[in-house]
């Protein structure tokens, strides 16, 4: 049951997501392209820099729980059921997004997004798995 629920909600909530990553929240093309290549320092600087313990969790945490979906792909293409070719076709499509943003200058290119994001696929994952483990039944 959760199997064909999945496969009926991941587009749809796909095109969500990738609306907020280039419309949603007040997003607006900048004036120029932004990157950011140091891994954990530019959530570090986020943190430092920002006064909304909101914003803190919205940005953070939203990078990777709204990623937890994407770690039950291997319902919908079995290839992706082990963790390795998941994390590496993730990662790979994630970049190309995240690319979009900078060269769209609807966002910015932060390789702690690509971390955070991906972390949220693993967890995803490995949540899927504990229910195939344990509730089989609801899972067909």
């Amino acid at each position: 049951m959760l199997k064909k629920l999945y496969k009926f909600i991941i587009l749809p909530y796909t095109i969500f997501l990738l609306y907020l990553m280039f419309f949603g929240m007040g997003r607006h093309q900048m004036e120029y392209n932004i990157i950011r290549i140091k891994p954990i320092l530019s959530t570090i600087y986020f943190i430092e820099e920002t006064f909304s313990l909101k914003d803190i969790l919205t940005i953070v945490l939203g990078n990777v729980l709204m990623f937890i979906p994407f770690g039950f792909l291997g319902w919908v293409f079995p290839r992706l059921k082990d963790l390795k070719s998941l994390t590496i076709d993730f990662v790979s499509v994630i970049i190309i997004v995240e690319a979009f943003q900078y060269f769209s200058r609807r966002g910015v290119f932060d390789v702690d997004d690509v971390i955070l994001n991906t972390f949220g696929v693993c967890l995803g994952w490995k949540i899927c798995e504990f229910l195939e483990l344990r509730f089989k039944s609801l899972v067909v």
